[in-house]
């Protein structure tokens, strides 16, 4: 039980690692490498309140690592015929970028760019009942 954790013995990756390198010396990193640091995904909300709201949301879905949610809520209370134009819309834009669209409960509706894809289970609708 003694020798278990005596100091005589190396046992750790770091005792290993000084063997290696030395006391006295240091490894130097390469700073100025070519590798680029990967975006990051954003996810915005916005609310459609007219149709006009429709550009900004095309704009930040052409910037390829955005997931957007969308409350439609005020502009579904006000003009359906609006509302299913502005998804229409919102869906060729969504085929064009090669994305996923759906609805997220009554009032939501969540656009994904082509590298992720919306689950389908029972808590969430397609836009085809919008």
């Amino acid at each position: 039980m003694k020798g278990l954790f005596s100091l005589g013995k190396k046992s750790s990756a770091f005792d290993e690692a000084d063997d290696i390198v030395g006391d006295d010396e240091y490894v130097e990193l390469d700073t100025s490498s070519s590798r680029e640091r990967e975006q990051k995904v954003v996810v915005r909300p916005f609310v459609i309140e007219d149709f006009s709201d429709v550009k900004e949301i095309l704009d930040a879905l052409r910037q390829s690592y955005t997931i957007v949610l969308i409350n439609i809520k005020p502009l579904k209370e006000r003009d359906l015929l609006e509302l299913k134009r502005a998804i229409n819309k919102l869906k060729k834009t969504c085929q064009a970028i090669d994305g996923d669209i759906a609805g997220f409960g009554e009032d939501y509706i969540v656009i994904t760019p082509s590298f992720a894809e919306i689950y389908r289970g029972d808590a969430i609708s397609s836009t085809d009942d919008i």
